[in-house]
């Protein structure tokens, strides 16, 4: 039996649905220059796209 990656399990999210959760990169700095829209958009959990989601679960053993 593999190890779950603990990098990953710190990063995403799964619903009860078995979908796959991120948060919308490049949100760490830099927020002077983006406007509010863009803020608040960042601040959602967004679906993982659905070839990613397959390697992903293998990571965390889903």
């Amino acid at each position: 039996m593999n190890k779950t990656k603990k990098a990953l399990v710190k990063r995403f999210k799964v619903t009860k649905n078995g979908k796959i959760l991120r948060r919308l990169s490049g949100q760490n700095h830099f927020q002077a220059k983006k406007s509010g829209a863009r803020k608040r958009k960042g601040r959602k959990w967004v679906q993982v796209s659905k070839s990613e989601t397959k390697k992903i679960k293998q990571y965390l053993h889903i």
